[in-house]
């Protein structure tokens, strides 16, 4: 089963993510900023013991640290360099944060449609009972 890591501080979003790609048999998990979401992945601290999603959706305003922050240390990261990312923002200007970063694969924008949140993660990870 996929894992799928949610990262935005607005709950109402996180239960909706978490709810619709939980229908389509990901197991997902969240955290409400950047900070929780370096420590869910081992990077910081590092903890090279703690299992890696196959994806993260990356709100980019966030309080404690930013999505954009939280990017450039999972690239910098050897572990997570290659972890893909889908950008899930209110503003559609923040994009030209993530230009020319090989592991951002996507972009959503608030409010999104259900169907292509589902269809781009399915493009990027792999679909529920596949291996």
């Amino acid at each position: 089963m996929a894992k799928i890591l949610v990262v935005d501080d607005e709950k109402d979003v996180v239960y909706l993510i978490k709810f619709i790609l939980e229908q389509s048999g990901y197991s997902v998990s969240t955290a409400s900023n950047g900070q929780e979401a370096l420590a869910a992945l081992g990077v910081e601290p590092a903890d090279p013991s703690i299992p890696l999603p196959d994806l993260v959706l990356l709100d980019v305003m966030m309080p404690i640290m930013d999505g954009h922050t939280v990017s450039v240390k999972m690239r910098e990261d050897q572990r997570t360099n290659r972890l893909p990312i889908i950008i899930v923002t209110a503003r559609a200007d923040m994009r030209h944060l993530f230009e020319g970063a090989p592991n951002v694969a996507g972009y959503m924008q608030k409010p999104f449609d259900p169907k292509r949140l589902r269809e781009q993660v399915d493009s990027l990870v792999p679909k529920p009972g596949q291996a």
